[in-house]
């Protein structure tokens, strides 16, 4: 599940007056102007405003937490795998699953340029369709080419979860940006954590089937969709529709100007009203911060915590796409009840939320300890994959596969600040997509490689051991890292503190040094002819 961002902050009609471009300096921004216009707003306009924005948070928070019931969700490998449904483990592996991947690469660009584009609430709308088609070609479906279509209507769901976590931000003022987005990633991760145990419950105490279970998911995601059509409508783009904004911000500031200093109307003002600055593809907001994009990789923080989304992500992807099947294959429970995948994602995504939180009070000098950090933890999640692959017994996957997620959302949030500390709001929502669209591309090359029919099309044991290795190569590209920038680290210091004793040395004895330069000059050396 990708994982969403508080950064992709929409622009607002008032700002600060300043903010920070990708190269950490300090930019000018809205023009004051606007601001005066916004102070003369009577309280009663501006509490109602505030009512405004209070209700459509709270039904976006509701809407985020009821596409999210889905108790049939942890169960669909295993509803494949049925008699029910009677695929093969090799059908699944190498040629259902995979198509997921591929449909999410093929549609995560357009869907994150149409996001802000559409403004948001029509891809909401395409996405809860696509919830549907899902459970109902679970539930009619019966072809491989079917459940296909149904990964491929799964990867546009994931493509478009970037359209709720920004469309908040497109609602509220900015001073409530940061409240607003853990009120948004709160109400998702509840749903997640009561639709995997509505599941389990029903599945080992109700003895309902993986196709009543389907049934009352569908209920649910139909329920989701009619809820879509009542969203609000946001007034505000980040990317596109800025020429319109700005063209109608110049005007109103134009027209301010005019009735405050009419007498020169044919002077300065009249000048800069008759030459107008008409916005051109070349100098739009979002080609200006793909220019920005080469100054991320010059700075140190973001070029490594941008690597480790890229890299990381991808495989914790991987794991989470294939983990069902490797459960099946550890533990082939002959009744439904004894499958507890609703269970573990619970329990998971618990210990995600409570690492995600406890990250938030960790204080390190991060600037020298990162490489360190994600290499330890890095190395953690390489024995929890190689614990996975070689264990027959289902609980210690469980548990593993639990800590392994638990490790990848401790980190997420420190990335997400570290990224998101020194760049605009606008360049952060970029740099993101940028990284989500890298690791996707990554994720599609493995995939074909490893897990494909046409490609090696291994098994799920054998895909682990190479996620292992494959953890285990970043674990040594990371700790090399840690070794180099903390050996300099010490060794810069050092020869500070050296420098220092010197310059320390020369201003407690001067008479010492003015008798070795009269030395010197006697002796005919250092001596300026």
């Amino acid at each position: 599940m990708v994982e969403m961002i508080p950064c992709n902050e929409r622009t607002e009609d008032v700002k600060e007056d300043t903010r920070t471009d990708g190269n950490g300096h300090t930019v000018e921004n809205v023009a004051p102007e606007l601001v005066s216009n916004e102070t003369k707003e009577d309280p009663e306009t501006q509490m109602q405003k505030t009512r405004t924005w209070i209700w459509s948070v709270v039904y976006l928070c509701f809407y985020g937490f009821m596409v999210q019931l889905k108790p049939g969700e942890p169960f669909i490998t295993p509803y494949l795998l049925s008699t029910e449904k009677n695929f093969t483990s090799q059908q699944v592996t190498n040629e259902i699953n995979p198509v997921l991947t591929y449909s999410y690469m093929a549609v995560l660009v357009p869907v994150f340029l149409l996001t802000d584009y559409l403004r948001y609430k029509p891809v909401l709308i395409v996405q809860s369709m696509s919830h549907v088609s899902i459970w109902l070609l679970l539930l009619l479906g019966s072809s491989l080419l079917e459940m296909q279509f149904m990964e491929f209507f799964y990867g546009i769901t994931m493509a478009a979860r970037v359209a709720y976590s920004s469309y908040i931000f497109s609602l509220v003022p900015a001073t409530v940006y940061q409240r607003v987005a853990s009120y948004s990633r709160s109400s998702v991760l509840m749903g997640v954590f009561t639709s995997s145990v509505l599941g389990q419950i029903c599945l080992s105490l109700g003895d309902v089937s993986y196709r009543t279970l389907s049934a009352i998911s569908l209920g649910f995601v139909t329920f989701g969709l009619l809820l879509s059509f009542c969203l609000p409508w946001p007034k505000r783009s980040l990317f596109f529709n800025q020429a319109r904004l700005e063209e109608e911000r110049r005007e109103a500031a134009q027209s301010e100007l005019a009735r405050m200093k009419p007498e020169e109307k044919d002077g300065s003002v009249a000048a800069q009203g008759s030459n107008p600055k008409y916005p051109s593809w070349t100098n739009s907001v979002f080609v200006e911060m793909l220019k920005e994009l080469k100054n991320v990789v010059k700075v140190p923080s973001l070029r490594l915590w941008s690597l480790w989304w890229v890299f990381n992500s991808t495989g914790y992807y991987l794991v989470l796409f294939y983990v069902h099947i490797l459960w099946n294959k550890v533990y082939p429970a002959t009744e439904n009840k004894h499958v507890y995948n609703g269970a573990v994602e619970a329990a998971s995504t618990l210990l995600g939320a409570i690492t995600s939180f406890a990250a938030g009070y960790v204080k390190i000098r991060w600037n020298l300890w990162s490489e360190l950090v994600i290499g330890l933890i890095t190395a953690a999640q390489a024995g929890l994959l190689l614990l996975m692959g070689i264990t027959d017994d289902i609980w210690v996957c469980y548990v593993a596969y639990a800590f392994f997620r638990g490790f990848y959302q401790f980190l997420v949030p420190i990335a997400i600040f570290q990224i998101a500390s020194s760049l605009t709001k606008e360049l952060c929502a970029l740099v993101f997509g940028v990284n989500t669209f890298l690791g996707t591309v990554l994720k599609t090359i493995i995939t074909i490689i490893v897990a494909d029919k046409r490609g090696l099309a291994l098994n799920v044991h054998s895909q682990f051991f190479v996620y292992f290795f494959y953890f285990a190569l970043l674990t040594v590209i990371y700790l090399g890292c840690s070794a180099f920038v903390i050996t300099c680290h010490y060794r810069n210091q050092r020869a500070q503190e050296e420098t220092t004793e010197v310059a320390r040395a020369t201003e407690l004895n001067p008479m010492t040094t003015m008798e070795g330069e009269d030395t010197m000059a006697q002796n005919g050396t250092n001596v300026k002819t």
